[in-house]
């Protein structure tokens, strides 16, 4: 039987990969932002044989939270691993008297399970550098999404 551990990690940079290997958009090296808040992984195994099976990362910019990457291996995706850790990043910005999270969403059905709702581009902070990107609107077309808490 797996055992799952949810943790909190700083080394951004080390779930780097995995979010490019679960086709976040996501550059091989790439640094924290300095708005970077809190970072968490979900993990199967011991200490000395872990193996990372989901993570998601919460940032602060404009006054707004945001969802910057929420990522789960393929295999572990019908356990509702993606619900666990969205669950740890709303409770988290609860904590803080947060009000709502925002996220530019590639699967908004997941999302909206969760109870976020899609607004137009025009009615959210500037928190993406998806919305500068030159595939933005041009065959990548990811929902910006809201979740009123």
């Amino acid at each position: 039987m797996l055992r799952f551990m949810m943790k909190e990690t700083d080394d951004f940079e080390a779930l780097v990969p995995f979010f490019i290997e679960n086709g976040l958009e996501y550059s091989e090296g790439e640094k924290a932002s300095d708005d970077l808040l809190k970072c968490w992984k979900l993990v199967h195994g011991d200490e000395s044989d872990e193996h990372l099976v989901g993570a998601v990362t919460l940032s602060k910019r404009e006054g707004e939270y945001i969802i910057d990457a929420v990522a789960v291996s393929k295999l572990f995706r019908k356990f509702k691993m993606g619900k666990i850790l969205m669950e740890k990043a709303i409770k988290e910005v609860l904590e803080r008297g947060g009000k709502r999270i925002y996220i530019v969403a590639k699967v908004p059905e997941f999302f909206k399970k969760l109870g976020f709702e899609i607004i137009k581009r025009e009615e959210s902070p500037d928190f993406s550098e998806c919305f500068h990107c030159d595939q933005f609107g041009n065959g990548c077309n990811p929902e910006v999404m809201k979740l009123e808490l």
